[in-house]
C-alpha cells in the first residue's frame, strides 16, 4: 500500500505500522489477563463461600444448658471468656498447621491452603458467634438452619444479631449477602497471606494473627450482645438452661470440668 503521506518518516513504511500496532496488541493482552485474572478470583471466593455456607448448618453448636453444664458455676461473662480462648487457641491450631504445611510451598497448593485455612477458621468462628448468642440469652428463633444463616451473617457483618428486628433474621443468602460474605473471605484470604511464609515462620505467623483475628471479632460480637441481654433467668426456658444434677455431681467428682 502507498505510504501514507501525514505520517512521519519512521512510520510510511510497513515495519514501521507495526511497531506502531504493537503496543496496542500488548495493551489488550494485558486487559484481557487482568479480566481473567479478576473472574479467576471471583471464581473462587464463589467456591469457598459456598463450602462455608454448607458446612454451617452443619456445625456442632451447644445450648445453654449444655455450656452451662459443661462449665458449671460461671457467671455469663466468666463463660464467655472460656469460650473466646477456647475459639481462640482452635484458630491459631489451624493458622499454624496450614503454616507447617507450606514449609515447603508448592504454588499450586497454595490456593487450596489458603482455601482450607478461611474455611476452617470460619467454622470454629461461627461455632463460637453461636455460643456467645446463647450465653448471653439472645438465641435466634427459627431452625437449625435458619439459626445457622443468622450466625453466618453475623460472622460476615462481624456484629451480634438483633432477635428483636425479624427483617434482620429473615435475610436470605441472596446477591447481596454472598457479596458481603465473599468480601469478608477476601479480607479473611489477604489477612491470612503471612501463614504461607516457608521454612515454620508461617505457622508462628498464622497462629498470631488467627488468634489475634478472632479476640477481636469475638470482642466485637460481645458488645453487641451485652447490649441486649438477656438475665439467665428471665429466659422461656430458664429451668432447661439449669446445668443438670448429674454432670454437676460428676464434674466434682472428677475434680475437672467437661469441656469438648
Amino acid at each position: 500500500m502507498p505510504a501514507d503521506p501525514t505520517a512521519h518518516p519512521g512510520e510510511r513504511t510497513t515495519g514501521g505500522l507495526q511497531r506502531r500496532g504493537r503496543p496496542a496488541s500488548l495493551a489488550d493482552a494485558a486487559v484481557r489477563g487482568a479480566r481473567k485474572g479478576r473472574d479467576g478470583v471471583r471464581s473462587a471466593l464463589g467456591v469457598i463461600a459456598d463450602r462455608i455456607i454448607a458446612t454451617a448448618p452443619r456445625i456442632p453448636v451447644r445450648d445453654l444448658a449444655t455450656l452451662r453444664a459443661h462449665f458449671p458455676g460461671l457467671t455469663p461473662e466468666e463463660l464467655a471468656d472460656k469460650l473466646v480462648a477456647g475459639a481462640c487457641a482452635g484458630t491459631a491450631t489451624v493458622g499454624a498447621g496450614v503454616g507447617a504445611a507450606a514449609m515447603l510451598p508448592v504454588p499450586p497448593a497454595l490456593p487450596a491452603e489458603l482455601a482450607a485455612e478461611v474455611a476452617g477458621v470460619a467454622s470454629v468462628e461461627i461455632k463460637l458467634i453461636a455460643e456467645l448468642h446463647e450465653v448471653y440469652g439472645l438465641r435466634p428463633p427459627g431452625n437449625r438452619t435458619q439459626r445457622a444463616t443468622a450466625y453466618l451473617t453475623s460472622w460476615t457483618e462481624e456484629r451480634g444479631i438483633d432477635i428483636a428486628k425479624p427483617a434482620s433474621l429473615n435475610a436470605a443468602l441472596g446477591g447481596q449477602m454472598k457479596r458481603e460474605l465473599r468480601q469478608q473471605i477476601m479480607k479473611r484470604t489477604l489477612r491470612n497471606l503471612p501463614s504461607l511464609t516457608p521454612f515454620l515462620v508461617g505457622a508462628a505467623v498464622g497462629a498470631f494473627l488467627n488468634r489475634r483475628d478472632t479476640g477481636k471479632l469475638a470482642h466485637k460480637i460481645r458488645a453487641d450482645l451485652r447490649r441486649r441481654q438477656i438475665p439467665w433467668d428471665a429466659l422461656p426456658d430458664a429451668s432447661a438452661a439449669q446445668p443438670r444434677a448429674d454432670a454437676s455431681a460428676a464434674t466434682n467428682r472428677s475434680g475437672s470440668r467437661v469441656d469438648t
